[in-house]
Order: structure tokens, then sequence, then C-alpha cells
């Protein structure tokens, strides 16, 4: 019996970017295109097989200690970024500022899909969602370097709505234009989330 079932929508890959130093700046640049690795993003700040734990794990490890990398990339959405940009009363909001890896369009609510969903590109290049990717005050403090007054509310105005991150299950080539499959668990939700609505 499958595990999961296909959206009955279709996305498009929009733009890819890299960051080269997340210590130094979460900004990422437009690149052309990627083959993805078992580690992501080849020389992207995220990438690679392991990471150090960090403040998003309070309850399981100590900052620091070595876990299986699942944040190789983050993957925002175009209809979810102009959400975002309107509620901050902008013009526009590019992905880069919120440190992106991946800008796909015609998925809706991206940044809810499951965790253990697929995302499979054209070159079969398949990625899994592993969580939602929170807003911050980084992607906070570069929207104030440029707009004064209105980093303050992105944290808020980007609530369900920042993207997720995700790791690479499958190895390939992934550019513009690529159409992008997406494959949701076929699983109900745990009663303990249910009861706390």
């Amino acid at each position: 019996m499958p595990c999961f079932y296909k959206a009955p929508f279709q996305g498009v890959v929009q733009n890819i970017f890299s960051c080269e130093d997340s210590e130094a700046s979460i900004v990422s640049n437009i690149i052309d295109r990627v083959n993805l690795s078992y580690e992501g993003i080849p020389d992207d700040t995220h990438s690679g097989l392991t990471r150090a734990a960090c403040t998003r794990f309070p309850y399981l490890y100590k900052k620091g200690v070595e876990i299986r990398n699942t944040r190789q990339l983050s993957i925002i959405s175009s209809e979810e970024l102009a959400e975002i940009a309107a509620g901050l009363e902008l013009d526009v909001l590019p992905a880069g500022w919120l440190g992106a890896n991946i800008e796909l369009s015609g998925i809706p609510s991206l940044t809810l899909l499951p965790p253990s969903s697929r995302l499979v590109f054209s070159s079969k290049a398949t990625i899994v969602v592993d969580i939602e990717n929170r807003p911050c005050v980084y992607p906070a403090k570069i929207i104030d370097s440029y707009y004064p007054g209105k980093g303050k509310k992105f944290i808020k105005t980007a609530k369900n709505k920042r993207g997720i991150t995700a790791w690479v299950e499958r190895e390939g080539l992934i550019e513009p234009g690529d159409s992008v499959e997406v494959f949701v668990p076929d699983q109900p939700s745990h009663p303990l989330l249910t009861a706390s609505d």
C-alpha cells in the first residue's frame, strides 16, 4: 500500500540561491542551476551530511552536538513571499533576504506541507521536507537595513509563511523552470496535535 499520495498541483522552480557564510550574512545569492548532492548545495553554508545542533533543539541536544543535517535547504514560496511583503507594506521582498535556497511557485500553503513530504523535480532529484522554517530576527535585521522600521513586523507577518527546511534524498540537477511534483504522507494527524487545536 502506498505511503504517499500525489498532490493535485505542480510547482515550478523560480530561482535557486546559495549563501557562502551565514555567520557573515544570511543573504543568499541567485545561481543559475545546481546539482544537488546528498550534502545539499555544494559550498552552501548549510551543506553537509551532519551539522551542529542549534538553539532550535533545546530539549533534545546541547548546542553544538553533531547531528544529522536535515536542514540542508531552505525552500520558500513565491506566493507566500508576496503575502509577507504585502503585510510589511513592501512592493517586493527578495527571497535571498530570507536566506532561501529554492524559490517555488504553484504549491499552495508550502510552509504547511507535512514533514516527510517529498518534492520531486524534473530530473527526479528529490528532497524531503523536514519542518517549517520559523521566522526569526535575522531576516528582520536585513529588512530593517533597507527599510527602517519594517523589519520589526517580520516575525509576526511571516508566521506559517516563511517556508520549510529540507534535505536531499535523491541527487540531481535543478534549474529555474523545472516542474516539481509534491507527494504528501498518507497519515492522519497525531491525537496530541488534534487535542491542542
